[in-house]
């Protein structure tokens, strides 16, 4: 059954061609509990967020028959949290696939363009310390890691985006604070890039290369960095088996983060289906996720009420050649481990 949230009805279109908006949207009229159930958030969420988005939203919708903010907001919402197709979603709310769509694309640009805004990386000292309440890892500025979401083939024969499973998908290179807020997401890359190599062309590593004072924690498919430290491959010293449990338990911070934006987008969760968007496009989408997520964090939404519960995979280990290896990180991970595990 419809929700009457948008009525498109027939008197609407003998009016004038004038720039009007379909303003008979009434938000008040929609209890708070299908809010949560067919949109994902809170009224106040969706309150602010149609003021955020108002002035790109009605910039980008010079139609002589408009879509108000407020019905653009939930129709992406709806497709963001739900995973259903943009026709499903477009008959909930009362519109047409097309306009569904137009304010989907509409939504995520202006949130993609919202992205410097949200996404920042700030180097907080008390986010260092509560890093350091985890596990006793002192120093760490955040946690590293690269994840994938499913997408259709590109209609080019590009197996760029094949990824070593096989499937097609966009990858993303992300950096999350003690709390899962989001300090860096690039969301462009090929899916059949290897980790290494987003990483060795990212703006990240220009931005942290030289860092002198902290570092990133990455998982054993990153090669050890003075800015990156990774656990002990083969670890032999009781203190290198405690720094290896501290790693684990504070570099899994960014993988419920993860587990936790699929569970609330699931347009991003492979298991539900895959976006149905060229590259670039599903690129957007997952970057205006991200968004949101931080958003609603820093809107005081808990980052981790709706994480899947699902087993991690445990990541392979980089093979690194000998004249690869960076000694002084090597020294300054020993250094770390004798002071603080020993």
């Amino acid at each position: 059954m419809a929700i009457p949230i948008a009525i498109l009805d027939c008197d609407l279109l003998l009016h004038g061609r004038g720039h009007k908006t379909l303003d008979r949207f009434d938000l008040g009229s929609v209890p708070d509990t299908v809010l949560l159930s067919q949109f994902g958030f809170p009224r106040e969420f969706i309150l602010y967020l149609v003021e955020l988005l108002r002035e790109a939203l009605c910039r980008r919708t010079q139609r002589s028959r408009a879509i108000s903010p407020e019905v653009q907001v939930l129709a992406a919402l709806g497709f963001y949290t739900s995973g259903s197709f943009q026709t499903s979603m477009g008959d909930t709310i009362g519109i047409s696939q097309a306009s569904m769509s137009r304010c989907v694309s509409n939504v995520t640009r202006a949130l993609v363009e919202k992205a410097p805004q949200f996404i920042t990386f700030n180097r907080d000292p008390s986010s260092t310390e509560q890093f350091q309440r985890v596990a006793g890892l002192p120093g760490v500025l955040g946690v590293l890691d690269y994840v994938q979401v499913t997408i259709k083939a590109p209609n080019s024969e590009d197996s760029s985006y094949v990824n070593k499973k096989g499937f097609h998908s966009v990858g993303c290179q992300l950096v999350c604070d003690a709390r899962g807020l989001l300090l860096s997401a690039e969301t462009h890359w090929p899916g059949g890039l290897r980790d290494t190599d987003v990483l060795e062309r990212s703006a990240l590593r220009k931005q942290l290369q030289d860092t002198e004072e902290g570092w990133l924690l990455g998982d054993r498919r990153y090669p050890l960095r003075k800015w990156l430290m990774t656990p002990v491959d083969c670890p032999e010293s009781p203190a290198e088996f405690q720094y290896n449990l501290a790693h684990t338990a504070t570099h899994e911070i960014v993988d419920r983060t993860f587990r936790a934006i699929q569970t609330r987008f699931r347009c991003l969760d492979g298991t539900k289906g895959y976006l149905q968007y060229s590259p670039e496009r599903s690129s957007s989408i997952l970057l205006a996720c991200c968004v949101l997520h931080n958003a609603s964090l820093q809107s005081g939404l808990d980052a981790w009420t709706l994480e899947r519960t699902d087993p991690l995979e445990q990541p392979e280990s980089l093979e690194q050649r000998p004249e690869d290896r960076d000694s002084q990180a090597e020294d300054l991970r020993k250094q770390l481990i004798l002071k603080h595990f020993s």
